[in-house]
């Protein structure tokens, strides 16, 4: 005579508690993978920047807005023995961060895609490659137009028997700065129009508000800039006439009928 061991089939709480477990671990290893995606574009783009041109012609590139204009007989300076090595490595590793950008955002995009309605789905990828083209054309702005003034007028107002001989260190942490607050100052369209898209706020209230939008620009201009009338001004200028540029798509993806109470404009 046998005797039937089959197990018994689990039970269905059983069930509920592992399916969580489960999925928390598939989505531990969605992320561990986006991550290495994106930590390994980050070094392989560092790589080639290190081969080809190098970090030494990398770093002539980035600094030539100021060498460009230093007078006869002075030259950037290194007040660290350790700074002529280091300085252009760390700057090479900023610059891959910076290129990586694209990547980056898509591995961010992949993660959380999954969890997104279809309409959502649909606004998203626009979005990250607006952000993403805004945020370089700020740092453009910043090194092709605002850094030969602001330099200019800098080493032109030097108090007689004043050489200028920056320290290679101080200047890439000033204008790694100044491309950072440029760079997400021209973010400006893209929340204005992620605002409208999603309701929160209307491109008319936005309008009416446009004074205050003035004033905190300047407001973000003397907080993330150095503290000179010319960078503040610089960056303020551009935020405001980006707001104007978000304002024109803004009204165009606002959901709802501005005229008749807030009514969805599909349902019309």
């Amino acid at each position: 005579m046998t005797t039937d061991q089959t197990p018994a089939p689990e039970s269905q709480e059983q069930v509920q508690e592992e399916m969580p477990e489960q999925s928390f671990i598939s989505h531990l290893v969605e992320l561990r993978n986006r991550l290495v995606i994106g930590l390994g574009s980050v070094f392989v783009i560092f790589i080639v920047l290190i081969i080809y041109p190098g970090s030494n012609a990398l770093y002539e590139w980035f600094s030539a807005p100021l060498t460009s204009i230093l007078p006869e007989g002075t030259s950037m300076i290194s007040t660290e023995p350790h700074g002529p090595f280091f300085v252009p490595f760390k700057l090479t590793g900023a610059l891959a961060v910076g290129i990586a950008v694209p990547v980056l955002l898509y591995q961010i995009w992949a993660f959380v895609a999954p969890g997104l309605y279809k309409n959502e789905k649909r606004i998203v990828f626009p979005l990250l490659l607006s952000s993403t083209l805004l945020f370089y054309l700020g740092v453009l702005f910043a090194y092709y137009v605002v850094f030969p003034i602001i330099f200019g007028f800098f080493t032109a107002t030097a108090p007689e028997g004043v050489a200028v001989m920056t320290d290679i260190n101080s200047y890439m942490g000033f204008a790694l700065k100044l491309f950072l607050a440029f760079g997400v100052a021209f973010e400006v369209p893209v929340a204005t129009v992620l605002l409208a898209k999603l309701g929160i706020v209307s491109p008319e209230a936005m309008a009416q508000k446009r004074a205050y939008v003035v004033v905190a620009a300047f407001i973000v201009g003397m907080l993330m800039t150095p503290p000179d009338i010319f960078s503040q001004t610089f960056l303020a200028l551009p935020v405001w006439f980006l707001f104007e540029v978000g304002l024109i798509f803004a009204k165009r993806v606002y959901p709802y009928d501005q005229d008749e109470d807030e009514t969805p404009i599909s349902e019309i």
